[in-house]
């Protein structure tokens, strides 16, 4: 484990210097006070129907993550048993929401269509592994008690379902919750969520308005155990489809030509395998791109792990007092709730355009992330060594019993820093979402959607690496790091 962190950390300090980590504003800290100015005194009357745009964000999330569901459920039953099901669900979550948003948005225009499959398609993926996992995990034995000649469904029925249900549901309700997050960054395209009229006031330097936009989604975020209760998701869905509405019409022509024509190279479909490689030759930077993306993806895993490896403490009751710890949750909750996007909007704000806006948001939310559930893992272990100061007890007790589910952590979650580091190209970062969102911007979908192929590609080929990296004696049973 310490070759591995120590190969990652010589790798990344190589590579650094063909990092474009740059600051090219005249005056970052005084951008910094202004927006932390708007945060502590946020503008409540300046905004303009903040609850529509805070209840189209919930209906958004809501019915994607149970279209996810109802799409994700019956692929888990095959999961184990068709490796097509599982090449299939890789590469449909292995592309972010965001791309996915900009695909949709060529057929579907700024619709709620568009928005719920931008969820829907991914989290189908997602949902069809980690419940596949869950039912797998379940106890053996029932299943064995059943008659012989029991098929899949009964099995799944009378003896894995009722076994696993409290995890299924454990991970819908996050992944909701992650869907809410997300929700919110489908304004960066133009949806009417909450993440529109923040991305409007911050470009704006409206920060005192853009202050009151955070404090609603914290508020949001926070509020979530007290409103999500299964009693009211009923008419969360009712009031959601309202808000959804209207529906686009549905060309079925245009939708056949975009899928069968638009986002394939024409030489391709005519079968001139010579045109092909011409335009493969035409198409932009795509090493340097691919270049940045992988750059990225390493300084990133690697920032989350030192960032991990600082903030950790600060939450564990091992260290300090109540009121350092209540602060460091804090600090915790804030980075870990902020999606990756709109901590590199802030930066891009306050640096300029380079990686470093991108880097620094990548390592402070994953790292916060990983902390808090380190954090929790810590608080479990009763140090057996008393009155050995806190250096002591970390550096001897509690850091060597962490650090393995530390790196298990970092692991799983370098594939979804790399599926961030691609979105982050949407902010002018040199990263392939960089060039992707220019393909459907000058709306060559061909592409576009080939540098979507790219980064799926890369994406389940970095998750393939991690797994094989990862510590095999890691305790991974939190749905946070999935």
């Amino acid at each position: 484990m310490a070759r591995h962190s120590l190969g990652l950390v010589a790798l990344a300090v190589l590579l650094v210097p063909f990092a474009d980590l740059a600051i090219h504003t005249r005056d970052p800290w005084g951008e910094l006070g202004r927006m932390a100015a708007g945060l502590a005194w946020p503008a409540w009357g300046a905004l303009e129907s903040p609850f529509t745009a805070l209840g189209l964000t919930v209906a958004v999330a809501l019915w994607g993550t149970l279209a996810g569901v109802v799409l994700g459920f019956p692929l888990a039953l095959l999961f184990a048993r068709s490796r097509l099901v599982r090449a299939g669900c890789a590469f449909v979550r292995a592309i972010h929401e965001l791309f996915w948003a900009l695909l949709f948005l060529q057929v579907f225009g700024l619709s709620a269509l568009t928005a719920l499959a931008a969820l829907a398609i991914p989290y189908a993926g997602i949902f069809a592994k980690v419940y596949a996992e869950i039912l797998e995990q379940t106890p053996r034995a029932p299943r064995d008690a059943l008659p012989p000649g029991s098929g899949r469904l009964a099995r799944f029925v009378y003896a894995e379902l009722p076994l696993a249900w409290s995890q299924l549901a454990a991970y819908t309700r996050y992944r909701f919750e992650c869907g809410l997050r997300a929700s919110v960054l489908l304004g960066f395209v133009g949806l009417p969520t909450l993440g529109f009229h923040l991305e409007t006031a911050f470009r704006e330097g409206r920060y005192h308005e853009a202050g009151a936009l955070m404090w609603l989604f914290y508020l949001l975020i926070a509020s979530l155990p007290w409103w999500d209760h299964k009693r009211l998701i009923p008419l969360l869905l009712v009031g959601g489809a309202w808000l959804l509405g209207p529906w686009p019409s549905v060309d079925g022509a245009l939708l056949w030509r975009f899928v069968a024509e638009d986002i394939w190279p024409a030489a391709l479909l005519a079968g001139d395998w010579a045109g092909v490689l011409e335009w493969l030759a035409r198409i932009p930077s795509l090493g340097p791109a691919i270049g940045n993306t992988l750059l990225l993806g390493l300084l990133g895993t690697v920032g989350a792990l030192a960032v991990a490896l600082l903030l950790w403490p600060l939450a564990s009751r091992h260290f300090g007092n109540r009121g350092t710890r209540l602060a460091g949750h804090g600090v915790l909750i804030f980075l870990r709730s902020t999606p990756e996007l709109m901590l590199a909007f802030v930066f891009l704000l306050l640096l300029g355009p380079s990686l470093l806006p991108a880097w620094l948001a990548l390592a402070l939310h994953n790292g916060a992330l990983i902390a808090f559930l380190v954090a929790r893992h810590a608080d479990a272990i009763k140090p057996g060594m008393p009155g050995l100061p806190a250096s002591g007890r970390l550096a001897y007790e509690l850091l060597p019993r962490v650090y393995p589910g530390l790196l298990a952590l970092l692991y799983y979650r370098a594939e979804v820093i790399l599926r961030e580091t691609a979105i982050l190209g949407m902010l002018g970062v040199a990263t392939l979402g960089f060039y992707i969102e220019e393909g459907f911007d000058y709306l060559m979908f061909d592409v576009a959607f080939f540098l979507l192929l790219v980064t799926a590609a890369l994406n389940i080929a970095v998750d393939a690496l991690s797994r094989r990296l990862r510590p095999r004696e890691a305790p991974l049973d939190d749905p946070c790091i999935r």
